[in-house]
């Protein structure tokens, strides 16, 4: 069984950002997953997807979530992939 895939879009001086990989930190070390972070500086194309809505939290390339993190969804939609 393949984990989620957990991607973090951010963009630089972001504090959102910040709240943002704490939150996907804590939130993926509980279920033991990993996480990789993509910067939308250098890639217009994720820049003009997701350009209002930085940080994006995608799992299997779904968006789940964006501005502020909500923990507690996070862990549930992890949960649900974890249990397919």
């Amino acid at each position: 069984m393949a984990s989620p895939r957990v991607v973090l879009i951010t963009k630089a001086d972001c504090h959102l950002c910040e709240n943002a990989r704490d939150a996907v930190s804590r939130v993926t070390a509980s279920l033991g997953l990993e996480w990789s972070e993509e910067l939308v500086d250098n890639q217009p194309e994720l820049r003009e997807r997701y350009a209002e809505e930085i940080p994006v939290v995608l799992v299997d390339g779904v968006q789940r979530d964006f501005w502020k993190i909500d923990e507690a969804r996070l862990a549930r939609v992890l949960q649900r992939a974890l249990a397919q």
